[in-house]
């Protein structure tokens, strides 16, 4: 009969140790840096939209310094400019855009009555008024108001924040090297060329993104103005202005800027708001069938469900700001998938 063995078993030896330290590690790291972006969400994405603002400010200075002009000179030619436009545009239009969206304030309340009276005409609109005045669900205005504005810091507040904004911007545009490589330092030197190749690839797609989004705006806002002006719509420049730039805001936003500008001709007779109905799918059809073709040739495009799922997914982690940044967000975790994962799979291509 064999005799037990007493011998305690080996020591794990510190190899052993270590490839389960070396396995554990990066996942509690992970995990700490997922904890600690959830708890500074707000900072975060005051930050990711500086960087969106200096990405702005690089590719507009970029064409200056390749004409060998010193990047010293080149962003603050860049910001005069910019200062230049803004003042430009607020002294030719300003004063009427502000006149305009005085009178849109005061013209909604008489739209919604103009909607209710309209939906009061048809069994199914006067069903779902009731429907809507059941459910009550803007009954608490100043909840509504703290919900929209609740990521905000209360203590920096909408200027303070556009202030640091602004000032985050900047400094990353000056000094764009730097921080590259204070953040290619933090990586382990095996991973510092991935990490390089990484932050090269999302500037590029967001820069094209940016760049795309601009040009879709542009766009937009001045059909909608032409639209608008054609069948004599009044309010013209403020809601050509308000179609341009909810455009940022993928998929929602047009339908916020429309439902605004039917909801407004609708106070003035229901043909003028079929007409502007008319007009507004008209624009999102040349945006979406001419506009959008010619840009993606050079721009970065996520596909519509990608698209609609960002608005989703970053508006429940982030609130409003999550809303407003969706896109560029997707873009930058579509990038970094295709960077750090896809790229890194058996056969991809190099």
């Amino acid at each position: 009969m064999k005799e037990p063995d007493l011998l305690p078993p080996p020591a794990p030896s510190r190899q052993d140790g270590d490839r389960r330290g070396g396995r554990v590690g990066p996942w509690l790291l992970a995990l700490g840096g997922v904890a600690l972006a959830w708890v500074l969400a707000d900072v975060l994405m005051l930050v990711f939209a500086g960087l969106l603002f200096a990405l702005v400010l690089r590719a507009l200075a970029a064409p200056l310094e390749a004409r060998g002009l010193s990047p010293h000179l080149s962003l603050p030619l860049v910001l005069a400019a910019l200062v230049a436009l803004l003042v430009g545009s607020f002294w030719f239009v300003g004063a009427g855009a502000t006149e305009q969206l005085q009178a849109l304030r005061e013209t909604l309340p008489r739209a919604w009555a103009a909607f209710l009276q309209w939906m009061a005409e048809y069994p199914t609109g006067r069903w779902l008024q009731s429907l809507w005045e059941s459910a009550k669900p803007f009954e608490d205005w100043s909840r509504l108001a703290g919900l929209a504005t609740g990521t905000l810091n209360a203590a920096t507040g909408a200027v303070g924040a556009l202030v640091l904004l602004l000032v985050i911007g900047i400094y990353l545009a000056a000094d764009p090297d730097t921080y590259r490589r204070g953040l290619i330092t933090l990586v382990p030197p095996p991973r510092r060329a991935l990490a390089a190749r990484t932050l090269d690839a999302t500037g590029r797609d967001l820069s094209r993104w940016l760049l795309g989004q601009a040009v879709s705006m542009l766009v937009v806002g001045a059909l909608t103005g032409i639209g608008l002006a054609l069948i004599g719509s009044p309010l013209v420049l403020s809601l050509s202005l308000i179609a341009g730039l909810l455009e940022f805001v993928p998929y929602f936003g047009p339908i916020v800027s429309g439902v605004l500008i039917v909801g407004v001709a609708l106070a003035e007779g229901e043909g003028l708001a079929l007409q502007a109905l008319l007009v507004c799918v008209a624009v999102q059809q040349a945006e979406g069938y001419i506009v959008q073709p010619l840009v993606q040739r050079w721009a970065v495009r996520l596909p519509p469900v990608l698209g609609m799922c960002s608005v989703l997914v970053f508006g429940v982690l982030f609130g409003l700001p999550g809303v407003l940044l969706a896109m560029p967000l997707m873009v930058l975790t579509m990038t970094l998938v295709g960077e750090l994962y896809v790229r890194r799979l058996p056969g991809a291509s190099p």
